[in-house]
């Protein structure tokens, strides 16, 4: 009894298809049914990559290193038998290129505040690949929903100084839609808001009154030689 095979189905092993640069990643290529042995072809972009043979039904692993933009194209595998002429083709896969999130930097346009005003804190990864989502903290406490950019762009939040306390420790927290690995979060620096100075209602009534002395010694300095000439001239 004879059976022709099943058309194969291509997999990934670490059933994601999203990777980084350099990353070894593994293809399974199997049919469920057909008679052994099988020989299973690795295709990308219709040109053949490896051939695996298999005497009995077990899945033909392939095992690949994206190593660059060429290695991203449509994967397809064949299976065949000796009961099979042209084969059976599988579903197609396409890689997805991640970049891993660069360490987001967490500023402020108003980083000197006092208590009973509007802030902004922005946060930005400068690279990762999109969508990226920005999380606030302050402390170990989230102060924000996330904050998802599909652009890069800054994720800015607004916050209001009522106390001592809103003058804490702020960082921010950036990640990928690829969060299968550590590598794809990354937390920000730490950011502190300094407190203004506030000016004294006295301040300004001192700096005027001193403007006023300044000229009135200036204005007598000037007025001296005009009394003490004609006096001169007088005496003699």
């Amino acid at each position: 009894f004879t059976e022709m095979l099943s058309n194969p189905k291509l997999r990934p092993v670490q059933e994601t298809l999203n990777v980084v640069m350099n990353q070894n990643v593994s293809l399974s290529c199997y049919s469920e049914s057909g008679s052994p042995p099988v020989r299973y072809t690795l295709f990308k972009r219709n040109q053949m990559v490896s051939i695996l043979n298999r005497p009995d039904l077990t899945p033909g692993l392939f095992n690949l290193t994206i190593s660059s933009a060429s290695d991203m194209g449509e994967y397809k595998c064949k299976a065949e038998n000796n009961f099979s002429s042209r084969g059976k083709y599988s579903n197609s896969l396409n890689f997805t290129l991640i970049e891993p999130i660069s360490k987001p930097v967490l500023s402020s346009l108003t980083p000197q505040a006092k208590k009973g005003q509007n802030v902004t804190l922005s946060c930005l990864s400068e690279k990762g690949s999109l969508p990226i989502t920005y999380t606030f903290f302050k402390g170990r406490r989230s102060i924000s929903p996330p904050v998802k950019m599909q652009k890069r762009e800054a994720a800015v939040i607004f916050l209001f100084i009522n106390s001592s306390s809103d003058f804490g420790n702020y960082k921010c927290r950036a990640e990928n839609s690829f969060n299968t690995a550590t590598f794809n979060t990354k937390y920000s620096n730490s950011f502190n808001f300094t407190l203004a100075e506030e000016r004294s209602h006295s301040q300004p009534l001192i700096i005027s009154l001193g403007l006023i002395l300044l000229l009135f010694i200036i204005g007598f300095a000037l007025a001296i030689p005009l009394f003490i000439i004609p006096s001169y001239k007088a005496s003699e």
